[in-house]
């Protein structure tokens, strides 16, 4: 198996990366959201697991 990055052989350390640099490289492109899986965009548009904040100022009778 290669560094996923440049095709160099792995280094024990940074296995499965030949280098902290190739290491880096792949978080920052996990981090930017380079890696993806396709599919249709999720519905709604706030998360369940996140509701928008409530104003305190409403009053809620």
């Amino acid at each position: 198996m290669s560094c996923p990055i440049c095709g160099k052989p792995p280094a024990e350390d940074y296995r499965p990366f030949c280098s902290r640099r190739c290491a880096d490289l792949d978080l920052a492109r996990w981090l930017r959201g380079d890696y993806r899986i396709p599919g249709e965009p999720a519905g709604g548009t706030h998360d369940a697991a996140f509701p928008e904040p409530r104003d305190p100022d409403e009053d809620d009778r």
